[in-house]
């Protein structure tokens, strides 16, 4: 599959995005909830401290819970900048920055554990058994705090239990094995077995509940993306009726008119048979134009449809200028143009009655829309294929109604000199583009003129003879 091809609605491709982007969404939420609670956790580590140390005061040595405080009080200083380096630096960038700054910075979390772990080298075995107790009740504590404050960041989460843990079990073999030689107490291997349970639990907790805060946000995301949808296909929806209310009013307007001169002309010959010569042409040309907005309105009716059926096959384009040129000659001279023809020859692959319609329309626009000089029809190679281009030399159009001129119904503000239409051959136009994949461009300059450009696929002879699966369709 050619990886440079558009996505389509439920294509695989299109799926792994859709994963992507929702995988992107969630970790950037999951980092700003974990960084929303860091400053509260500090805060109450922070307050832990002196605890520490009062408990401990008189029964650990000295120079020794003077190193750990120094040791508690420099990680916080590190992790409150760190925070402050977060708020400013990355909490309203985009998923690569969070990612960047937990791949930074998640180290320091995993320090915080080691110091706060390590104070079990200051008490264990040493203090009494009622100072150890308080001091172990803070460690569980920050353990079973941690999995409500960190989990959201399960790569944090991990290495602060981890390393809260590995500090504790080698602060009990150093115990057990260098200051006091085997064997412990029963009481020890005990308390060795209740840090092992304990910290498989947390472990647990902590991963369950980031499983459940990631599926909350993935359950959001899509929440939001249907919402989004909904909201999207509604407003397309209205547009539509919107659009179809606008299309009605301006076809029952144009029809109208018509009509309406019909029924005058109609009165007039009653009243005044003996004018048959003068009305019959009028009535004549009021008939035309219904006709003529009838078959415009079926046209865009069955493009709209997708209900056309393309016949794709060579297009000899010196045969169909050609037959342009016979059908619409006369009616430049009827206004005095000059319609001349340059023409490379050339094929492309199209569907030739439609692509006759299409370039038809465009010489019609630019018979009716120029007043003195004249029309040229030109083919040449183009960018992938061959391209044939409209000139004219009439009103051109302004840049601000540029876009404007292919809705329907839509025409620019009468020049004098030109005919004004019923704003439909543009619209046509630009169906017959997309139902042939042809790509229309143009450029115009008020009072000079307007060139229509189409660039279409050149016709290549080989596709028959491999089989091209869509040649005939």
């Amino acid at each position: 599959m050619d990886s440079a091809a558009p996505l389509l609605p439920g294509d695989s491709r299109h799926v792994v995005a859709d994963i992507a982007a929702r995988d992107d969404w969630v970790d950037a939420k999951l980092t700003r909830n974990f960084m929303r609670n860091a400053r509260p956790a500090l805060n109450s580590a922070a307050l832990v401290i002196p605890v520490i140390v009062v408990v401990l005061y008189s029964s650990v040595d000295h120079w020794a819970l003077l190193s750990w405080t120094l040791a508690a009080v420099l990680l916080m200083v590190m992790r409150y900048r760190v925070v402050r380096i977060y708020q400013r630096d990355y909490a309203g960038s985009g998923v690569d920055r969070q990612r960047a700054f937990i791949a930074r910075y998640g180290w320091t979390w995993t320090l915080g554990a080691v110091v706060w772990g390590s104070s079990m080298f200051l008490y264990f075995r040493k203090a009494p058994d009622f100072d150890q107790f308080i001091c172990l009740i803070v460690l569980v504590g920050m353990a079973g705090f941690s999995v409500g404050a960190f989990a959201a960041c399960l790569r944090c989460f991990m290495g602060y239990i981890n390393g809260l843990a590995y500090t504790i079990l080698a602060a009990m073999a150093w115990s057990v094995a260098v200051e006091r030689p085997f064997p412990g107490t029963v009481t020890t291997y005990a308390l060795v077995m209740l840090v092992l349970i304990y910290w498989s639990a947390v472990r647990m907790a902590g991963q369950r509940l980031h499983r459940v805060q990631r599926s909350n946000l993935e359950l959001q995301f899509a929440n939001a993306q249907l919402i989004a949808s909904l909201t999207d296909k509604t407003r397309t929806a209205l547009e539509a009726v919107e659009a179809k209310n606008r299309f009605i009013a301006s076809a029952a307007h144009d029809l109208r008119q018509p009509v309406h001169a019909l029924s005058l002309y109609a009165d007039w010959l009653r009243a005044e048979p003996e004018l048959v010569l003068q009305i019959t042409p009028k009535i004549v040309q009021s008939t035309q134009a219904v006709n003529e907005l009838f078959n415009s309105l079926f046209d865009l009716a069955k493009l709209d449809a997708s209900v056309v059926e393309v016949n794709w096959q060579r297009v000899d384009l010196l045969s169909m200028v050609g037959e342009l040129e016979m059908q619409y000659a006369p009616l430049a001279r009827e206004k005095g143009l000059d319609l001349r023809t340059h023409v490379l020859a050339g094929a492309v692959r199209s569907d030739p009655v439609l692509l006759k319609r299409l370039l038809g329309n465009l010489l019609s626009n630019a018979i009716r829309h120029t007043e003195r000089g004249g029309v040229l029809l030109a083919v040449r190679p183009g960018e992938d294929g061959w391209r044939v281009e409209v000139w004219d030399t009439g009103v051109g159009v302004a840049p601000e109604h540029q876009q404007a001129i292919f809705q329907e119904f839509y025409r620019v503000a009468r020049h004098n000199g030109t005919e004004e239409g019923f704003g439909l051959g543009l619209a046509i136009v630009t169906r017959l583009c997309g139902a042939l994949n042809h790509r229309l461009s143009m450029q115009s300059r008020p009072g000079q003129g307007t060139v229509f450009r189409l660039d279409m696929e050149a016709f290549d002879e080989g596709e028959v003879a491999r089989g091209r699966p869509d040649f005939h369709h």
